[in-house]
């Protein structure tokens, strides 16, 4: 029987441990004691931090896995990095890990290569910040160069909101510095993709619900997202450079972009699949299973995926405009074939959080249709026949 190490036991990767236990695979499941619902679906439960890939190698040598993998979060990519590189798995190399996980790292290789991405800089938290700015235009973008999730990542008007956003960065960020880049006035949206043996396999450009707290954050997605010729043309020109730019390979992409006069601008690409529905996207847009396809890749299987399918998709995360406790759950939809999922994270009398970043999440609804306009259409009947009530 195949060992899969899986990085994670939260909401992102249920989905991977439910199928790979359906293709008959030893399931071994790392993280952090909590209340994280995969624990209970794996085979065997590793309580380590992700993050610690000496320790988390040394449990992968013990265990003689056949494959490392993750869905929906940066934070155990270097580890993935790291195991693939020192036991020859497939898999993300430990420096284009290293590159993915760190946002300054990611720009410093996109000027280098030409990428078309947003002017930057790299400021310390003992320097002047004034200073260094000299040059970028407002709006400006503060982001932690270590975190996931939208979480450290703060829109910034005029000098005076400078202090606020850097303190959002210390609230979250492992290291000394961070990043301000310019914030560039356009559409954002975004692309799954997986690149094999050198190969860019697909690229699904996709659109995005975006939530605007401290700076957008997505919320969900809908596929397909309508672009003209020259515009994925451009987008795809784009997408390459920057997979080369950070040597990405054997793993799945998850891309965010900003288009501004029809010319697209690279954000960051994540060497993993997306959070927020994005494998859900692929999988029901394609008509095939993506998760298996993550599965199969880690194992080192050569694959194919398969572009002759295109069922318009859509999904949006359930969320809480308030702190406080599930007091009911109601949900008035019945079963229909275009309804995909619904799904509740928390059971009544669990506390949430107001919804401020992507892992406020309380629960997602994923909706298709003929066309991508009764598809949205179901999403929002759908979501109206939900009452989630938290006081």
């Amino acid at each position: 029987m195949k060992k899969l190490m899986i990085m994670g036991a939260g909401i992102y990767q249920v989905p991977l441990i439910k199928k790979a236990k359906e293709m008959g695979i030893y399931t071994i499941v790392v993280s952090i004691p909590g209340n994280y619902p995969g624990f209970a679906l794996a085979d065997k439960v590793i309580y380590e931090n992700t993050v610690d890939y000496e320790r988390i190698l040394e449990v992968a040598k013990e265990e003689k896995i056949d494959g490392i993998v993750t869905a929906g979060t940066d934070v155990a990519v270097i580890t993935i990095g790291k195991v693939c590189d020192e036991l020859g798995l497939a898999g993300i190399s430990f420096e284009a890990a290293k590159i993915a996980s760190n946002k300054i790292l990611m720009k410093r290789k996109y000027e280098e290569y030409g990428v078309r991405t947003a002017r930057f800089r790299e400021i310390g938290f003992d320097e002047d910040l004034k200073e260094k700015i000299q040059g970028l235009n407002f709006p400006m973008i503060v982001k932690a160069v270590d975190s996931s999730g939208s979480r450290g990542i703060t829109r910034v008007n005029a000098e005076t909101e400078f202090d606020a956003a850097v303190a959002a960065v210390k609230s979250v960020t492992r290291t000394d510095h961070f990043i301000v880049e310019e914030f560039i006035e356009g559409k954002e949206f975004g692309a799954q993709a997986f690149v094999q043996n050198g190969k860019l396999k697909f690229a699904l450009p996709h659109g995005d619900y975006v939530f605007q707290g401290d700076t957008g954050v997505p919320i969900g997605h809908f596929a397909p997202y309508e672009l003209s010729e020259e515009v994925i043309n451009d987008a795809e020109e784009q997408l390459e450079k920057a997979i080369q730019a950070m040597g990405l390979n054997n793993c799945a992409i998850n891309a965010d972009f900003i288009l501004k006069d029809d010319k697209t601008y690279v954000l960051e690409l994540g060497g993993r699949s997306g959070a927020t529905c994005l494998a859900e996207l692929v999988s029901i847009y394609y008509g095939y299973d993506y998760y298996e396809k993550l599965i199969r890749a880690a194992l080192g299987e050569d694959l194919e995926f398969p572009q002759n399918h295109a069922v318009p998709n859509a999904s949006m995360l359930l969320r809480s405009d308030r702190d406080g406790v599930i007091r009911s759950i109601v949900n008035h939809n019945v079963e229909e074939p275009n309804i995909c999922e619904i799904q509740f994270d928390y059971k009544v009398g669990d506390a949430v959080k107001k919804f401020h970043v992507g892992p406020h999440r309380i629960g997602h609804v994923i909706t298709k249709g003929e066309t991508l306009e009764k598809a949205v259409e179901k999403l929002h009947e759908a979501m109206d026949k939900i009452e989630i009530v938290v006081e």
